[in-house]
């Protein structure tokens, strides 16, 4: 984990990112310097994802603010947050009102660049701290005139998306997902690519039951474009996974359950903090949902993701801003992640994830095992009960908690309908 640690804290992080552009595309090429078997996925710009269109590319090469006498009082080389992510490109004089009006900051947090974007609107703008904005106002005359320039290129290309596989002994299918595509941020950004590369390298060395399956998408978008060109396969084979981000601090343990958290992979990550005697958070998903775990369980999607934190995005003081950075993020963060995510896939590999393969009730009487057994009223509730659970999503231990019977009862349940060609 300290190779993948100095790749972000001294390579990653100074890189001016965004959801499409140069800034990504060098981001990936890194990791791919790493994992050479890390592939590149590219989809046009203008290509319409379900209800999303593939943005523009967006470049940055410079962007200031120079007062009148020619000094640099917002500098893009100084910090890349200083420029709202993916601004248009400007070049003139405005007023001191119009540079306030145009000047982003936090007054909560005085010392701190806020991270502002208009990723889907033609807009922009420049970031500051608050202390930075005020000493403008006090500073300067409403008559004086200041000159602003973005040098940025939106043009037709595409979105880039790294996608590494692990194969497995059985097609089925396990998630990984992270995002990539913030400036300068390293636990919202940069610690969920840590974790994921300490993943690959950990479990590409290892005989895996299930496949497992990587990628480094820019948020939202990322994920957006991911599903569509994979969600029929994903449907078919996947039994679980993870989104990973803000994982990198030394904080509270925390994830975002799936929808109704009853799925293979809410139980396994559960019982990994349970196995290391950790504490944790448990979100609910209605109310707190915020990064790709929605496009994954957006409807008619529903796959089973659930996202791992320590320090949930929005909740703690350095997000979204200059502060978020290697002070937070350490190692000792990062490799603590890292062995509660590898115990959680750990789990997750292990589990058995019914799946019906009739449709609709069964006519359990004409089924040659069935007739077999005790034809009773008790049995066959339990069968019926059983298979109306037999979803894809959750695994054995999960049917067993929601229908209150013993493991021992719900395996031999499992076997008796694989036997009856019920499930598989």
């Amino acid at each position: 984990m300290n190779k993948y640690y100095n790749i972000a804290k001294n390579e990653l992080f100074s890189i001016c990112r965004s959801i499409t552009g140069d800034g990504i595309r060098k981001s990936l090429n890194i990791i791919k310097n790493n994992f050479p078997k890390l592939k590149l996925i590219k989809i046009k710009s203008g290509e319409k994802i379900f209800d999303w269109k593939v943005p523009m590319e967006w470049n940055i090469k410079d962007a200031y603010v120079k007062d009148k006498k020619g000094n640099k009082i917002i500098d893009f080389k100084s910090n890349n947050l200083h420029v709202v992510n993916f601004s248009v490109p400007i070049n003139k004089k405005i007023s001191k009102k119009d540079l306030l009006r145009k000047l982003h900051s936090n007054k909560k947090k005085l010392n701190a660049i806020p991270y502002m974007t208009s990723y889907y609107e033609k807009n922009w703008g420049f970031c500051a701290t608050h202390k930075q904005k005020k000493k403008i106002k006090r500073a300067y005359k409403s008559k004086d005139k200041f000159h602003v320039v973005i040098k940025s290129k939106l043009k037709k290309g595409n979105l880039v998306y790294g996608e590494y596989i692990i194969p497995g002994k059985s097609k089925k299918e396990i998630l990984i997902s992270t995002y990539l595509c913030h400036p300068s941020m390293a636990n919202n950004e940069l610690s969920g690519p840590i974790v994921s590369m300490g993943l690959i390298d950990y479990f590409k060395r290892k005989k895996n039951l299930k496949t497992i399956r990587f990628i480094f998408i820019p948020e939202t978008i990322g994920s957006i474009c991911f599903l569509k060109k994979n969600l029929n396969y994903l449907k078919k084979h996947l039994i679980g996974g993870f989104n990973l981000t803000c994982i990198g601090d030394e904080r509270m343990y925390s994830y975002m359950p799936t929808i109704f958290g009853n799925t293979a992979s809410d139980s396994s990550i559960e019982e990994a903090f349970k196995n290391l005697k950790i504490k944790f958070k448990k979100y609910n998903f209605i109310k707190d949902r915020g990064s790709d775990e929605r496009q994954y369980n957006s409807p008619g999607v529903d796959l089973p993701i659930a996202s791992i934190f320590r320090s949930k995005y929005g909740t703690y003081p350095e997000y979204h801003t200059s502060l978020d950075n290697f002070d937070i993020v350490t190692l000792k963060g990062v490799k603590q992640s890292l062995k509660v995510v590898v115990k959680a896939i750990q789990i997750l590999l292990k589990k058995k994830v019914p799946i019906r393969n009739n449709l609709g009730e069964p006519h359990l009487s004409n089924n040659q095992y069935y007739k077999k057994l005790n034809n009773s009223l008790i049995l066959r509730k339990n069968i019926l009960d059983f298979l109306l659970l037999c979803d894809g999503r959750r695994d054995l231990q999960s049917i067993s908690k929601i229908l209150k019977i013993s493991e021992r009862n719900t395996n031999s349940t499992y076997r008796l309908l694989i036997k009856m060609n019920l499930i598989r």
